[in-house]
């Protein structure tokens, strides 16, 4: 589907264009978020990197779109809520609110803190959690909209050495599923994206033992698909009114096998990793 068909079918369903992105200064937030400024949708970006933040608002609204920036962490549930409520206030409104941002923790279990265990729960899964508990409120209030939560494909693919992110990116695929039927006959849409590899910054924070760290570094390098193109696919799925969204396409068939053959899957799951970190091992 097109950029300019994909825009015309959220702005056919929400004609006001208000979108909230958390994680929007960089990566697959800000992709998200200029896809939006090219059809002039009043934007809330929130983000931890109030430098990133303010360049990525000063480029959007040159781009024509009207953003308010709100700096800070999504593990604060109070400042999540007020940035969300004073967007809506001033916008009249939330149509879209896209729950971003995420941060990735790499290694065996037993080589991951209780700090990063927090710093990774507390981000990827509890500021989602907060996105959603802030935004739907507006939504049931207005009988529409529309919530998408990032979540990964590592979220059912449950691959090894990735025990922390796996376990919130799965838990944000159950909060989706949750909400998707709690909000059914409200006339508010969930849509959760788990997307494969894709090029992006989310490994430049990422907390791993350097052997870890490195693997996935090699497994982004190779995938031929950048945040542009993740954005593109993800606004459109989520505008055809999906549930589940998988990307980049090649990622749909593992969904389908984990469903149909776990023990298999993770079998094959784990021998592949093995391979791909054995050059690393290597002298």
């Amino acid at each position: 589907m097109t950029d300019t068909r994909t825009l015309k079918i959220l702005a056919r369903r929400f004609p006001e264009k208000r979108a909230f992105v958390t994680g929007a200064a960089s990566g697959l937030g800000r992709a998200l978020a200029t896809a939006l400024a090219a059809d002039r949708w009043t934007l809330g970006l929130l983000d931890v990197s109030a430098p990133a933040l303010s360049e990525t608002a000063r480029a959007l609204r040159a781009a024509g779109a009207t953003v308010h920036a709100y700096a800070g962490d999504v593990a604060d549930e109070g400042l999540v809520t007020g940035a969300i409520d004073d967007f809506a206030t001033r916008a009249g409104g939330l149509d879209l609110m896209v729950n971003n941002a995420g941060v990735a923790v790499a290694g065996a279990i037993e080589t991951n803190s209780a700090h990063d265990w927090r710093w990774i729960v507390d981000i990827n899964l509890l500021g989602v959690a907060w996105g959603c508990r802030a935004a739907v409120p507006h939504m049931r209030r207005a009988g529409s909209g529309l919530i998408l939560n990032v979540a990964s494909s590592a979220g059912f693919a449950a691959a090894p050495l990735m025990s922390a992110y796996n376990a919130t990116k799965s838990a944000v695929i159950a909060l989706s599923e949750t909400l998707a039927a709690e909000l059914r006959y409200d006339g508010v849409q969930v849509s959760v994206a788990m997307p494969g590899f894709f090029r992006t910054s989310l490994l430049e924070t990422m907390r791993a033992p350097p052997d870890a760290g490195s693997l996935a570094q090699r497994m982004m390098s190779r995938s031929a698909h950048d945040a542009a193109a993740a954005a593109r696919a993800l606004l459109a799925a989520a505008a055809a009114g999906k549930l589940h969204v998988v990307w980049p396409p090649e990622y749909r068939l593992a969904w389908r096998l984990k469903r149909f053959f776990p023990r298999w899957f993770v079998n094959r799951t784990a021998a592949l990793v093995r391979r791909a970190a054995a050059p690393a091992e290597s002298p």
